[in-house]
């Protein structure tokens, strides 16, 4: 089939990291295309003297959330939708390949077909207007875990913010503009998860140093932390500054204080070391509950033994 804008890539069989290193799922260049300006939405907010300071975190977290979150470079990142019917090609695991330049956030997906026509980052009623800047397809060669190839259609998306839902309307071969909601989350800085082996960490228990980033800055979790290997996993023992986080949340999974006193603390996994790994904390210092994402750094070169005489 004739594609607009043509671009084949080789995905390797056996997962994510293959299509990364041969160029499908999302891993070949970005085609040139006009990213949709995002407008950032006002969120008011009374914050009284009796409040902590995470309160202000939060609010100053949410009225920058269209802000880049992450440093330039190249991210592997998980693309969900709000339906069945689109979503990215199988071969992809549900990730795409996530560009961030100049500050500006792009992800490249690979579909799973050529139904899709056209994409627009916004609401379906404005892609049907005269003159809407619509986002075009490249074709992208996918391989299945069974050998199989197949030619579909791929798309550059401007990503206005990580780990929220955004519009993204589209088109398909009956021509009717459908609108739909989507989420970029849990970005991996390429090649990061190859930098340390926690397979080669004996187990027992060890300290390491921790670098944050993400909210204001207020609240801040305790550097070095305590980190246990068993059988090449390691699970953090995380102390934030502040008694008011009721839960975080790390790949999906919830996970609740193990104090009941004192500033919050909680156990959670750490898939590797040296690696950007994204984590939200939910705190209640408003009348609201409010999670914020941060990005968590737990780096190798600090790891010691915590046991005496080592």
């Amino acid at each position: 089939m004739k594609a607009k804008t043509v671009r084949n890539k080789i995905i390797i069989v056996g997962g994510l990291s293959a299509c990364l290193l041969f160029g499908g799922c999302g891993a070949g260049q970005a085609a040139d295309a006009t990213s949709a300006e995002s407008t950032a939405v006002a969120q008011e907010s009374t914050v009284t003297p009796t409040e902590s300071t995470e309160a202000a975190e939060t609010v100053s977290t949410e009225t920058a959330q269209n802000e880049a979150q992450l440093p330039d470079g190249v991210y592997t990142a998980e693309f969900s939708t709000d339906s069945s019917m689109f979503h990215v090609s199988e071969a992809c695991d549900g990730k795409g390949t996530l560009t961030v330049k100049d500050g500006v956030m792009t992800i490249h997906i690979s579909l799973g077909s050529k139904k899709i026509l056209n994409l627009y980052p916004g609401l379906a009623e404005d892609a049907a207007k005269d003159g809407a800047v619509l986002l075009e397809p490249t074709t992208d060669t996918v391989t299945y875990s069974d050998g199989m190839t197949e030619e579909v259609y791929g798309f550059d998306v401007p990503v206005p913010v990580i780990g929220e839902e955004f519009d993204l309307a589209l088109i398909g071969t009956k021509g009717k503009w459908y609108d739909h909601k989507v989420k970029v989350s849990d970005p991996v800085a390429e090649g990061a998860a190859d930098t340390f082996d926690l397979s080669t960490v004996e187990d027992g228990s060890y300290t390491i140093e921790l670098t944050m980033e993400g909210g204001s800055g207020r609240a801040s979790i305790q550097s070095p932390t305590q980190i246990t290997v068993a059988d090449g996993a390691a699970t953090a023992t995380l102390e934030w500054s502040s008694p008011n986080y009721d839960y975080m949340l790390v790949n999906g999974e919830k996970y609740l204080p193990v104090n009941a006193e004192g500033n919050s603390v909680f156990e959670v996994p750490v898939e590797a070391l040296d690696a950007p790994l994204t984590m939200i904390g939910d705190t209640v210092a408003m009348s609201t509950p409010h999670e914020v994402e941060y990005t968590v750094t737990f780096h190798s070169e600090t790891l010691e033994s915590a046991e005496s005489g080592k």
